[in-house]
Parts: structure tokens; C-alpha cells; sequence
């Protein structure tokens, strides 16, 4: 069969087997019905959930004259950014209730959540919360985006029972009202974003971050395939519970679960902590899709040069590697040990130095001074975390936080981990995936014929996902094994679960 695999800005071909099983997320197995899309029907769904939220006062309860109000906001990475987005219409729904309560304009502030992802540009502002959003609050000074290096606003928690130190915005710690507006939708960290994973990673600092994004915690058993029960989730709710504590109240949530089109299939709001295990009962009709009849030996795709971290995620070696492990993650259920993986990437040398200042500088380091595996890196985390010319790009000129080169470090020696072989088909710079210890073939035939003959046999079980970064994932599983999210076999019971 022929298909087609995402390529640089376009797409490679590919002469496959007739045995090759395909998966497109929403299209081979259709998503749960969304909710109807126009305006006043999601504002009326989103209104409902947020005057009957789970655990917790509604709104208008705990608002009123002289309170103080921010908005939590997830940066462009997810969520959708069309007219009847969750965010647009959330914030919407938020501020008519917290408005009716007595709430004042001057006192709301709406606060992106990037973390150590890029502070959002006022175009991005405005394609998130739309013009009239956006009008409303940005000339007034009331829009801005996390800073984790702005120490006069940040604030110092101390360490969580388990020792985890927890630094979060000062803005969001001193309001009476913080609101988490966030998105069930599947995500190979922890499974699923929204929740407390939103602010533990959202509006906290690198140390923060640092002591779950990192090999002793993402390289465990209980990471991959991707779970709710892994140490890495329990971190994040701890985290975000202990700001609770500290805060001395609860966020009040409101997430949607969203389909592949990141279009509203349910909305919840409410206490996290008994929202979440709700929420993800619905999500998981849509996110753990037990569909494979059988594991597979070879494992095809194809990596666009732009996709949800920017420009450049496709060609720079990094986050080429971090791409091919969310990839491991999402589908170990579906994946021999043996398995091979090949995918298509331009490979074209572009680093987009702008974006990402300091990686560069960490893929020439992993090519000399006994730099075996990624993980070797890891002790240089804090000297580049530190470095104040790459902290001055990330605060200033819209760059990643030097860290998060090593949370995608960690991540990108999964793929290592769990294969036995990756091919990059198309590399016009091949030097720079083998430097990653990838190995090159200028087609995905070839790719597929050597691996027949080193790895997997003459007859292999192959498993081809298009679309596999232009969609909103899945994570797959055995058609007899489904996914079951209390009581998955991946792990421990969530703490916030039973």
C-alpha cells in the first residue's frame, strides 16, 4: 500500500506492505460525540459546570466586591485556538458569574501558564483569547505570562512531604480566586494535561520542574507506557495540593476533555483533587483506545519540521528525540521489545537558535566527553538552567527556558530505551540524527528492508500512524487489555483516584 508521511513542510511516500495496519486518531476509530460547536451551546455547557462544580463552592459563592481574581491560561502549545475554544469560552462564562458576583474588572488578571516554555507574544495572546478577550484586558496592563525567573514575583513554598521544592507565581499565591483553566487531553506526560499537572508545571520554576522532568523519575517502569499512576503524576498532584494548602484554598478548575480537533466533548469544574478522576473517566473513552489486535515489530511515521513546540521541532535533534519518545510512550502497549521505529524528518540542520538559544550548545556537548546516552547529560542541568544569557532570551525574547532542553533530554532517551532500532528517512544533514545514535536511510523502503534483515524478520507486523503530529494524539492498546484507569496495571492507584 502507499502512503503518505508528514516531511519537512510537505509529505514523504511510502511503498508499505499490504498487511500494514493504519491508525488515524478520530478517523479509524471515531472520538465520543463532541459537544454542538457554536457559541451559546458550549457557553451554556461551560456555565453549568462551573455553577455545579465538584468538590467545591461554585463561583458566585466564593466571589464577591474586592476579591481578587487570576485567570491560569495554557499557553498556545494545546488546546485549540478557534472561535468557540474552550479557553475563550470558559473565561467568558467566568467573568459574567464572578462580574454578577461583584467581582470588579481591575481586579481580575489573566496569566499565561507557559513554565519554561517561550512567554506568549501579544499575536499569540490574542489568537488564545480571541479579539474581543483580549481587548478587554491587554491595554489595561492586565495580561501577562508567567515569568519562573522573576523572583520579585515568585514565591517560595518550601518542599512537599516528599521533598520536592514547590516555587510558584506570587500573583496567583496572593489572589483570593485562582482559576485553572485547563484541558483533559491526552499527553504523554503524565496522562493527561490539565489539573494540578497545569499549575505544577504551568506557573511554577525550573527547580520545580526539575525534580519530576528528569531520568530518575521519567526513566522508571512506571512511566512507560503512559498511566495516571506514575511518579511523575503523583508529583504534580502533590505539587499542586501543597499550593492549596499554602494558599490556604482550593484552585476552582475548569477543564474540557477535548477530541482530536480540540473540540469540547465534556466540561468539568471544581476541587482538582475530585475532579480530575472524573474527568479522565470520560477522557479515557477517547485517549486509551483499545484497538491493536496483535503488538507490532516496525512502528511508521513521519516528523513535519513545525509542530506544537514550534518551528524547528522536526530538525533540531532534541526535540527530534523527545518527538520519537512521546511516540514509545503513547503506544508501549501496542510495541514488541524488539520493535523497530521509522519516521520520516527533513533533518535539515535548522536548530531555530532564536527558539531554543541553548541546545545547540547541549547536542555539540553530547558528542564528546564520554557522552554515551542522553542521560549523561543530566548532570549539566543546573549550568545551563543557571546560565543568565539564556535565562535574559527566555525572559525577554521569547525563547525555552534553558531546563527544558533537559526535561527533552530525559524524555528523548526513552525511544533509546524501548527499541531496537530508529531510522531517519530524508535527513539532508544525516550526521546530526546519527549523532544522536539514529540511523539514516534515504527511504522508507530501505529503512524498512534493513530493519527486516538486522531486526525483525523477512514478514514483520507493522503498525503506520500519519498524521501522528499534525493530530491530537492517542494512546493505544490491545483490543483484550483495554486501559483501565483506576486499577491499570502500569502502576500504583492514582492518589486521587478510589
Amino acid at each position: 500500500m502507499k502512503l503518505e508521511f508528514e516531511y519537512g513542510h510537505g509529505l514523504m511516500a511510502a511503498e508499505l506492505p499490504d498487511s500494514t495496519d493504519v491508525f488515524i486518531p478520530g478517523e479509524t476509530v471515531p472520538d465520543p460525540p463532541c459537544l454542538p460547536q457554536d457559541w451559546d451551546s458550549l457557553y451554556d455547557a461551560t456555565l453549568a459546570s462551573i455553577r455545579h462544580p465538584i468538590g467545591m463552592p461554585a463561583l458566585k459563592e466564593l466571589a464577591g466586591p474586592g476579591k481578587r481574581v487570576v485567570f491560569v491560561i495554557p499557553d498556545i502549545v494545546k488546546g485549540g485556538c478557534q472561535a468557540t475554544a474552550h479557553r475563550k469560552v470558559s473565561i467568558r462564562a467566568c467573568l459574567d458569574e464572578l462580574y454578577a458576583a461583584g467581582v470588579e474588572k481591575k481586579d481580575v488578571r489573566l496569566l499565561f501558564s507557559n513554565g519554561l516554555h517561550p512567554r506568549a507574544t501579544v499575536p499569540e495572546m490574542k489568537q488564545i483569547l480571541g479579539e474581543e478577550l483580549f481587548g478587554e484586558f491587554y491595554w489595561t496592563g492586565q495580561i501577562d505570562s508567567h515569568d519562573s525567573e522573576d523572583y520579585e514575583h515568585m514565591v517560595d513554598l518550601g518542599t512537599t512531604s516528599r521533598g520536592d521544592p514547590v516555587l510558584m507565581n506570587k500573583y496567583v499565591f496572593d489572589c483570593d480566586i485562582p482559576i485553572l483553566i485547563g484541558h483533559t487531553q491526552g499527553n504523554p506526560y503524565g496522562g493527561y494535561s490539565g489539573g494540578y499537572k497545569h499549575c505544577a508545571t504551568g506557573i511554577t520554576h525550573w527547580r520545580s520542574i526539575a525534580s519530576h522532568h528528569v531520568p530518575k523519575v521519567m526513566h522508571r517502569a512506571d512511566f512507560t507506557p503512559v498511566s495516571g499512576h506514575s511518579l511523575m503524576r503523583t508529583k504534580f498532584d502533590e505539587i499542586g495540593m501543597w499550593m492549596e494548602e499554602k494558599m490556604g484554598h482550593p484552585f476552582f478548575c475548569c477543564d474540557a476533555v477535548l477530541d482530536t480537533y480540540s473540540r469540547q466533548i465534556a466540561i468539568f469544574s471544581g476541587y482538582a483533587k475530585e475532579m480530575m478522576p472524573v474527568s479522565w473517566e470520560v477522557a479515557d473513552k477517547r485517549t486509551y483506545v483499545p484497538w491493536a489486535e496483535k503488538k507490532y515489530d516496525v512502528m511508521v511515521f513521519g516528523m513535519p519540521q513545525a509542530f506544537h513546540y514550534g518551528d524547528g521541532m522536526g530538525t533540531n535533534p532534541i526535540q527530534m528525540m523527545q518527538a520519537l519518545s512521546a511516540q514509545v510512550i503513547r503506544h508501549k502497549r501496542v510495541m514488541k521489545d524488539n520493535c523497530v521505529i521509522i519516521c520520516s524528518s527533513i533533518c535539515n540542520g535548522y536548530f531555530h537558535d532564536e527558539r531554543w538559544p541553548y541546545l545547540r550548545e547541549l547536542y555539540e556537548m553530547f558528542q564528546h566527553d564520554h557522552m554515551d546516552v542522553l542521560p549523561d547529560m543530566d548532570r549539566y542541568g543546573e549550568y545551563f538552567a543557571t546560565n543568565q544569557e539564556y535565562i535574559r532570551k527566555y525572559r525577554f525574547c521569547n525563547a525555552f527556558h534553558p531546563f527544558h532542553g533537559f526535561s527533552m533530554m530525559s524524555c528523548g532517551h526513552i525511544a533509546e530505551m524501548e527499541t531496537a532500532a530508529i531510522y531517519i528517512v530524508g535527513a539532508q544533514e544525516p550526521g546530526i540524527a546519527r549523532g544522536m545514535g539514529l540511523k539514516t536511510r534515504a527511504t522508507f523502503e530501505e529503512a524498512l528492508a534493513d530493519a527486516k534483515k538486522k531486526y525483525v524478520g523477512p514478514d514483520p507486523d507493522i503498525l503506520a500512524l500519519p498524521k501522528t503530529f499534525k493530530l491530537s494524539a492517542v494512546h493505544l492498546c490491545l483490543k483484550d487489555q483495554p486501559y483501565d484507569g483506576a486499577n491499570d496495571p502500569g502502576g500504583a492507584p492514582h492518589p486521587c483516584v478510589g
